[in-house]
């Protein structure tokens, strides 16, 4: 049950131990209350970071327009059934002597607020959503809602986890929800706003209840420490704050934690241990040795962190969030000046945001992304992250599709531009790892903005000696950037008399093949030889010509053909062809398919043949009989063995009387 947001300092009613006392032990008498009951919230002023909603609802109230029911969403542990409790102590507020009517300023405790708070009071009912699923249990509110309030002003119900209920017992409420009776209202809390039916959503007022934002979080957790007179550090609770991910209950829960796991003082490094966290600043370094290319190192400092307790899985969802960070830094300039995050962080986060590029650090992301994921379903964690290092370290700088193809032009040269890498790997990188798949040179340019790398292709990397006299001549460090040599090796070098010409003065050459294409029938002929007759049936059967040209065809595809048959014609010719074609789709009318143009010459052939008078005779003479088909005798110079059985057996026998 989600119910709890932002806390004051203030001990709840009922709770025996004064703000700043010490917990009740069993020496002392009385029962612990944990943080998360003990400051909850009790007016709308400690709902801190929900001022949207506290401003609506005291419009609201101070105009008289209340609501029949709210929805309330979030997230777990933001404070939905501790607003809905508030809420209906608004709604029933009430002070000997005082206003008499709905209001969010609970300035003291009224008539009924004591109860409504602890839960207890007779018209104020709440029900769990999750374990009273059935229409029976909605049977019996719609049955009480008839009733006016024994006590109070209103009779409130408060249903958590709505989203839990039956079809049927939605279906049950909406009557009563769209016109219930004057005295009742409803209170709804759900963490999955998507199931609730929208038939319910809109006779409902809908309050989104936000994470509560880390800034705010720690400094809740540090009023709570401080009126409990708990020494904790301000780094301690901002991994505390962190690890909440907004959700007051959960950091609060992790406070207890704390204090039970510290015994005492608490420092981070005790936060860190309890949490299976690895020290932000170690994280950094394993950061910069990946990106460095220092493969061994990365893979020493990630064992360090595991032998102290470290999780791999969060080792990596660290270098996530800082690869993240540093991300933030080199697009939002200010997004270091959070107060939640650490100098250190801070510092060498913008240092690195100014030396990497941002190709480097979106790759880096996806591969990190991935590999926690890796990580958290492989059977040994540890080799998973080791192997999730080795990954980015040599896969972060690949260049770009754009880069590769330039280096080819190029004869292996990289164009410079694209960012600066962390430093040149050292005799353990990837630069120095036997048989590593290929050798990377990075360097910090003296500007911090250009970054230089190679990746050679199979046949350089037979060449080492060439490679590595190629990155450590002094001439190719000059301006603090490997200027690489030729790469080349095996790799074909174009006509230099080609290259001069510009392309778009080359008109491409025309086929033989496709020379020979002048309509849809020499297409289908070309299936034919190429065998594929699923293509020739679609040529024959799906496609009216609207305009041929040897390279373009237009054509109007009939209602049963399949949605990409252009597309898949086009592709079909450049394959055979060896030319590039294009087939688009017109809305012009085009000419019969060759199909239909057959059909309507076999039914002239028919006409004909019947109106010939020796077979008008045979007709004459045989009651009953029918021209069921005509054949055309072959000519000398037609070879009637052209025929595609293949063919016929695909288009079949549209005559099922053929006699």
């Amino acid at each position: 049950m989600d119910d709890l947001t932002h806390t004051s300092a203030d001990a709840a009613p009922g709770n025996e131990q004064p703000a700043g006392a010490p917990p009740a032990t069993p020496e002392t008498g009385g029962a612990y209350r944990v943080l998360a009951r003990k400051y909850r919230p009790e007016t709308f002023e400690d709902l801190v970071g929900q001022e949207p909603m506290v401003q609506t609802l005291e419009n609201a109230f101070d105009t008289g327009r209340i609501a029949q029911a709210w929805m309330l969403t979030g997230v777990r542990g933001v404070g939905k059934t501790t607003t809905a409790r508030i809420l209906a102590r608004g709604l029933n507020y009430e002070v000997p002597g005082g206003a008499d009517k709905p209001t969010v300023r609970l300035d003291q405790e009224g008539v009924h607020c004591k109860a409504i708070m602890e839960g207890r009071h007779v018209d104020v009912i709440e029900m769990d959503a999750a374990s009273h699923t059935g229409i029976s249990d909605i049977r019996e509110i719609t049955d009480a809602a008839r009733y006016r309030p024994a006590t109070a002003r209103y009779k409130v119900y408060i249903i958590d986890e709505v989203h839990m209920l039956s079809n049927a017992a939605f279906n049950g409420l909406l009557k009563t929800l769209e016109e219930p009776p004057e005295h009742v209202k409803f209170i709804f809390a759900t963490t999955e706003i998507r199931k609730v039916p929208v038939t319910v959503l809109s006779r409902c007022q809908r309050f989104d209840l936000r994470r509560i934002e880390q800034p705010k979080l720690v400094g809740l957790l540090r009023r709570i420490s401080d009126a409990e007179n708990i020494q904790i550090t301000d780094e301690a609770l901002t991994l505390i704050g962190r690890a909440g991910e907004g959700s007051a209950r959960d950091a609060l829960s992790l406070l207890d934690q704390a204090m039970a796991h510290g015994a005492g003082a608490i420092e981070a490094s005790d936060v860190r241990q309890m949490l299976g966290l690895a020290d932000r600043a170690r994280i950094i370094d394993l950061f910069e040795h990946v990106m460095a290319g220092r493969v061994a190192e990365a893979m020493e400092e990630l064992s360090q962190q595991y032998v102290v307790g470290a999780d791999p899985a969060v080792v990596l969802t660290d270098l996530a969030d800082f690869t993240h960070l540093v991300t933030r830094m080199k697009v939002v300039p200010n997004a270091g000046d959070d107060i939640s995050i650490s100098e250190s962080e801070r510092t060498r986060g913008r240092e690195f945001a100014q030396k990497l590029s941002m190709r480097m650090l979106s790759r880096a992301w996806q591969i990190l992304l991935k590999g926690v994921h890796e990580v958290q379903t492989a059977p040994k964690p540890l080799a998973a992250a080791d192997m999730v290092l080795v990954r980015l370290a040599y896969a972060a700088d690949l260049p770009e599709p754009g880069e590769a193809l330039a280096m080819l032009r190029n004869g292996g040269v990289v164009p410079a531009g694209g960012g600066a890498a962390p430093q040149g790997a050292g005799p353990s990188g990837p630069s120095a790892q036997s048989g590593g798949g290929g050798q990377q040179a990075r360097s910090y340019a003296s500007g911090g903005g250009v970054q230089t790398n190679a990746q050679p292709s199979a046949h350089a990397s037979a060449q080492p000696g060439a490679m590595a006299s190629a990155m450590q001549s002094p001439a190719a460090m000059a301006n603090g950037r490997p200027q690489l040599q030729s790469i080349t090796g095996g790799v074909p070098q174009a006509d230099p008399r080609s290259a001069q010409q510009p392309e778009q003065n080359q008109k491409p050459a025309v086929d033989p093949v496709s020379a020979r294409l002048k309509d849809l029938r020499d297409c289908a002929d070309l299936a034919s030889e190429k065998r594929d007759i699923p293509m020739k049936v679609a040529i024959m059967r799906q496609m009216r010509l609207v305009k041929f040209e040897t390279g373009r065809i237009e054509i109007q595809p009939t209602e049963d053909a399949s949605a990409d048959i252009a597309g898949e014609f086009g592709r079909k010719l450049t394959e055979w062809t060896g030319m590039r074609w294009i087939v688009s789709v017109s809305r012009t009318h085009g000419r019969p398919t060759i199909y239909e143009e057959e059909e309507a010459n076999q039914q002239q052939l028919l006409a004909d043949a019947k109106s010939h008078p020796t077979v008008a005779a045979l007709l004459s003479q045989f009651p009953g009989a029918r021209v069921v088909d005509v054949r055309v005798q072959a000519t000398d110079d037609e070879d009637p063995a052209l025929a595609d059985p293949l063919l016929e057996e695909a288009l079949g026998d549209d005559d099922p009387e053929d006699s």
